[in-house]
């Protein structure tokens, strides 16, 4: 079954993306999801949460959990180093951080840029994946980020 974009997410897939880097992979996000950009700094880890919530900041005075999407995504491990950020996003009307490998530049893709996400069997979830964005013959995985989370991990986040 091939995946199509109905047309009010192709609308708002049209927007700017920031755009970062997990390993050799680009991904992007609605840059009106974006709050800051952080230099990655320590954490306060908190005891009994799935490994990929790698604990919590203090943010001017609010608690904001933390998750590690490369972890998040099962991909190999990373050291943090000097481009390692913390991106600060509304998800899902919460303010929740990402830790990524590097953030790379603001691009807005054009409709006849964007292809729709890939299909895979029933048992891998995309639905967090909006689109596929086409610049310069290599492709930015562009995400929904109120979708990154199941209701599951969402509830866990918020216990934090």
């Amino acid at each position: 079954m091939k995946k199509s974009i109905d047309n009010s997410a192709f609308k708002e897939a049209k927007t700017q993306y920031i755009t970062f880097e997990l390993g050799s992979e680009t991904y992007g996000i609605p840059i009106l999801k974006l709050i800051e950009i952080i230099a990655f700094r320590e954490l306060t880890r908190i005891p009994n949460v799935p490994s990929f919530v790698k604990g919590i900041l203090n943010l001017r005075g609010t608690a904001v959990p933390v998750i590690d999407l490369r972890e998040h995504f099962h991909l190999p491990s990373a050291p943090y180093n000097n481009y390692t950020v913390i991106m600060i996003l509304d998800m899902s009307g919460r303010t929740i951080g990402l830790i990524v490998d590097s953030v790379k530049d603001v691009v807005s893709f054009g409709e006849n840029q964007l292809r729709p996400p890939p299909s895979f069997n029933s048992g891998i979830n995309t639905d967090f994946i909006k689109a596929m964005g086409e610049k310069d013959n290599k492709f930015a995985i562009l995400l929904d980020i109120d979708r990154l989370l199941s209701d599951e991990e969402l509830n866990v986040v918020d216990g934090v």
